[in-house]
């Protein structure tokens, strides 16, 4: 047996019978044949490429092997339904379990007790469908907490993309996962291999990240440090210090061919402007409001979230002003502020509810245009990806709390598609070149969904 298939190797032969794929299994059983004038067990295995049915006499170990072949069966139909390689990992690990449990009792009651660890075949007739839609657009999964003790949380995502300079080496566009106590997982985007299992920035909760100049991945924590890792060497060897407070965004203005700058807004209102090529600050300003959530930069404009309203305020701090939300917008969490750019759009989210606002930059007076999220409870996240907005949530799906997407049509203002993307809320989002769609889940799962963008 391996992770795909099953091989019959008898003895004193060199060469060996493939049985099955796992895949393509369509039935398992015990059965019984005539030998001579006696009824012996036998294990029949019907497969899909196989015109005859598969029979053999495996003596003691008949329902053992039953055992283990039923449940790297089921983990293999599962990886498939769900995209999730894993499953297949985890059946293995159970089969291999239920091999030491037969090895180590030698009892009668052995085969019931390693039928305990049958996990998957169990499952798979309890498990619900996935959505039709879901399905289609679901194209992979991945797992940042792989080698965790427990599922943590992926809070931030970021996609790098590559570089075609060959004096760089291999320059892989990456996946870069935040996950708890300042922990950085890195896939390669190319593969979603692992490429860096943990790179560790401070202890504290990371909040944002952003990519500079495209040999560098700015980091912003909770402990009030922005983190500077360097693409080529995956080491952290700078540290930006001068915030008190928790970060809660960077953005970069490379609107100045000539010099880049990169704005950092902490928690508490403290606005720093940084020039990039030196890592210096090139100005700095406190804002007079507190529980800054979110920041944006829009041409010459810096649009804030707080509690209850959205701050917009020039570069050079000319002017200021705040735009009240709508009553039914009591708050206003971390990323879920979103611009849409071509269309001077600016895109607020209700937290504790099912409410998007969407308003017009060139005027601010006029009313915002509402958009509701049917069977929705709790919205955390928002990008822009073509003309359509993704929306991380967690709401209702098959009567469970679900963590949900919703596609939205940019230019209709209606929702296209919900997405099951996960057990567990949806706490990040994230664009690969406008292709696919990464979603990263909560502590109850740590999993990361990948999806086509059509």
């Amino acid at each position: 047996m391996t992770q795909k298939r099953l091989f019959l190797l008898v003895d004193g032969r060199q060469s060996y019978e493939e049985i099955a794929i796992f895949r393509n299994i369509e039935e398992v059983k015990i059965s019984t044949s005539a030998f001579l004038l006696l009824r012996i067990q036998t294990l029949r295995i019907k497969a899909s490429t196989r015109k005859d049915v598969f029979e053999a006499n495996l003596k003691s170990e008949c329902e053992l092997w039953q055992l283990m072949i039923k449940e790297m069966w089921a983990g293999r139909k599962m990886a498939d339904t769900h995209k999730d390689p894993q499953y297949v990992q985890e059946a293995l690990t159970n089969v291999l379990l239920m091999n030491a449990v037969i090895g180590a009792l030698q009892t009668t009651k052995s085969i019931y007790s390693a039928s305990k660890l049958s996990h998957f075949d169990k499952m798979k007739n309890e498990v619900s469908t996935i959505p039709m839609t879901t399905a289609e657009t679901l194209k992979h999964r991945i797992n940042p907490c792989a080698g965790e003790t427990v599922p943590q949380s992926v809070d931030v995502l970021l996609y790098t993309p590559g570089q075609l300079d060959a004096s760089l080496g291999d320059d892989c566009p990456k996946l870069w996962c935040a996950l708890g106590q300042g922990k950085v997982v890195v896939f390669n985007a190319s593969t979603w291999s692992l490429q860096q299992h943990c790179l560790k920035v401070g202890s504290a909760k990371l909040r944002c990240m952003v990519g500079v100049e495209q040999s560098q991945v700015w980091i912003g924590s909770s402990d009030s440090i922005i983190y500077i890792i360097n693409t080529h060497s995956m080491s952290c060897n700078k540290q930006l210090n001068d915030h008190q407070g928790e970060l809660v965004d960077i953005v970069v203005d490379s609107s100045d061919p000539l010099k880049s700058l990169a704005y950092s807004c902490s928690a508490d209102g403290k606005v720093i402007v940084w020039d990039v090529s030196t890592l210096k600050i090139k100005d700095w300003f406190q804002l007079q409001y507190q529980d800054i959530t979110a920041m944006k930069i829009y041409n010459t404009l810096l649009l804030y979230s707080t509690k209850d309203l959205v701050l917009v305020t020039g570069i050079k701090r000319d002017f200021c002003f705040k735009v009240e939300a709508p009553v039914a917008v009591m708050k206003i969490p971390s990323s879920c502020l979103q611009l849409f750019r071509q269309k001077s759009q600016l895109w607020v989210a209700a937290a504790d509810g099912n409410e998007i606002c969407v308003y017009n930059m060139g005027d601010f007076s006029r009313a915002p245009h509402k958009i509701l999220l049917q069977d929705c409870s709790v919205i955390t996240c928002m990008i822009r990806v073509k003309q359509q907005i993704w929306v991380g949530t967690k709401g209702m799906s098959q009567s469970k709390l679900k963590g949900k997407i919703y596609v939205i049509d940019a230019e209709k203002k209606t929702v296209e598609k919900e997405l099951v993307a996960h057990c567990d809320i949806v706490k990040s989002l994230c664009s690969a070149e406008d292709r696919y769609v990464l979603s990263g889940s909560g502590e109850q799962e740590g999993k990361v969904a990948i999806w086509k963008v059509e």
